[in-house]
């Protein structure tokens, strides 16, 4: 018995991983991330809970765009720093993962809670080497996305918006709504609260 001849083309698959970008970044940007890794290993997750101005510091220094009193758990782990805005008093939870292939913005006042997945990154997969896709993700003021939520590439949540825990966007959402669900749906209005 033999195995497939490897000059032959397989037309029975896809995707050819053998034609995959092996470096789809510039060389700077894989200098950058060493050093980012290095320090949110060494100086990032060992620091104090409360040591929120110590993790901005680091962020901005790293080309983050952070604002006045923005909070970044130790337990964050973000990707690519300078392809990140926190806007004043903008929370990240526990164990939130940044992967910012893409910019991720986030709105004044919003809550990313404990395990959420932002996701600015993809692959087209119509194409046989699967091309990388830098797509950005735009978080709204005055959200609030729930534990363990996933949002997917290219997607913009209005201002307002609660994001159910666990569940999935992949399309756009409207502001000032409550939505929960894979995929997410609408389930009724944000009501405006009392002081």
């Amino acid at each position: 018995m033999t195995g497939p001849d490897p000059t032959q083309e397989n037309t029975d698959v896809y995707q050819r991983l053998d034609k995959v970008a092996g470096y789809p970044y510039p060389l700077r940007d894989y200098v950058r991330r060493l050093g980012w890794n290095i320090v949110q290993a060494l100086l990032i997750r060992t620091s104090p809970g409360r040591a929120m101005g110590w993790r901005r510091f680091w962020l901005r220094l790293f080309g983050a765009n952070v604002g006045k009193l923005a909070g970044i758990r130790p337990t964050t782990r973000i990707v690519h720093p300078w392809l990140l805005t926190l806007d004043d008093y903008a929370m990240l939870g526990d164990a939130v993962s940044v992967y910012n292939l893409g910019p991720i913005t986030i709105g004044e006042h919003s809550v990313v809670s404990q395990n959420v997945h932002l996701c600015a990154g993809t692959h087209d997969y119509t194409k046989i080497n699967l091309p990388l896709i830098r797509a950005s993700i735009t978080i709204g003021q005055g959200v609030w996305v729930c534990a363990d939520a996933f949002i997917g590439p290219g997607v913009t949540i209005g201002n307002n918006t609660v994001v159910a825990a666990r569940s999935v966007v992949v399309k756009d959402i409207d502001p000032g709504v409550v939505v929960a669900g894979n995929p997410a749906r609408v389930i009724k209005q944000r009501p405006r609260p009392t002081a």
